[in-house]
């Protein structure tokens, strides 16, 4: 599916953006955020302790939430400003908001760090796919970091079990994407009532070391969300993937912007000051949003 920003939704967008307001007002931090609490937790590789950022939902609700598992893209989780300094106080732009989206949401929202714990704090520089060691394989390692970090919030009372969810960028959409894989589920010991209830993946790579050209089918709902302008990744590509998964009988889609780059979504001026990231940014959230309400409502 493609959607085509109107030329005044544009123009509205491009003038929000100039004047330093980046994307929706929804993704925007609020003044003076709580820091997300720093949590450890193993991944299912039986190996790995993994550090994650626990952001606990700040709206009224239920004593068992619903939760999302985030999982960073090949920078990692932290801003490149971090100056050696990977705690919570240097998380990106990106993966903060989002966090405190979901949080005020009514949501726990958890982001995972598979680089640090691995020796890759400061994540890898863009077009490095092929020299970036396989302790951090987005297909055979990443997947057993997000069910890692689905048992750990399982394990929480403040937690409902049967609603989970998981949402991915870039290298970490990619990571996602494999996590969905029913034969990855399989392979990690669960059954499809025991994983995520859906998915979420802003612009993966969707090559996925061919490990699905053969056949791929998410055991639950995924959602892919790119840009036809993508520097990195081909959008293309994953509508390929997408067509296959739903042949395969899979409930999978693609959203495709035009115009749109890698990291649309970005809440930084660099991303937002181009028009097609903002209106991509500003329809994504909408979608991201009422995709997880949906899965939550179930």
């Amino acid at each position: 599916m493609r959607i085509q920003p109107t030329a005044p939704a544009l123009a509205a967008l491009s003038l929000i953006a100039l004047l330093g307001i980046f994307g929706m007002a929804s993704l925007a931090q609020p003044e003076a955020p709580d820091l997300p609490q720093a949590v450890h937790f193993p991944s299912k590789d039986g190996q790995t302790q993994l550090a994650g950022y626990l952001f606990r939902a700040t709206a009224p609700g239920p004593a068992r939430r619903g939760a999302i598992v985030l999982l960073h893209g090949r920078a990692g989780p932290y801003s490149i400003l971090a100056r050696g300094v990977y705690d919570a106080t240097t998380l990106s732009k990106r993966h903060a908001s989002w966090g405190h989206y979901w949080a005020r949401r009514g949501y726990l929202a958890l982001l995972v760090d598979s680089f640090t714990p691995r020796g890759y704090p400061q994540g890898f520089p863009a077009h490095s796919y092929d020299d970036r060691p396989d302790a951090v394989n987005e297909v055979t390692v990443r997947p057993l970091d997000a069910y890692g970090a689905l048992a750990f919030l399982k394990a929480r009372a403040d937690v409902d079990p049967d609603r989970v969810a998981l949402q991915g960028w870039s290298n970490g959409g990619s990571a996602t994407l494999a996590s969905m894989a029913d034969t990855t589920l399989a392979a990690a010991g669960l059954q499809p009532g025991e994983g995520f209830k859906g998915a979420l993946a802003f612009y993966p790579a969707c090559g996925l070391h061919d490990s699905f050209k053969d056949r791929y089918k998410p055991y639950a709902p995924v959602r892919l969300l790119s840009g036809d302008n993508d520097e990195e990744v081909s959008a293309a590509r994953c509508a390929t993937l997408v067509a296959a998964g739903r042949v395969a009988g899979g409930d999978i889609d693609i959203v495709i912007y035009p115009g749109a780059t890698h990291d649309f979504d970005d809440p930084g001026r660099k991303r937002q000051s181009i028009p097609a990231n903002a209106a991509a940014t500003q329809d994504a959230m909408a979608r991201a949003t009422r995709f997880i309400d949906g899965l939550f409502r179930q």
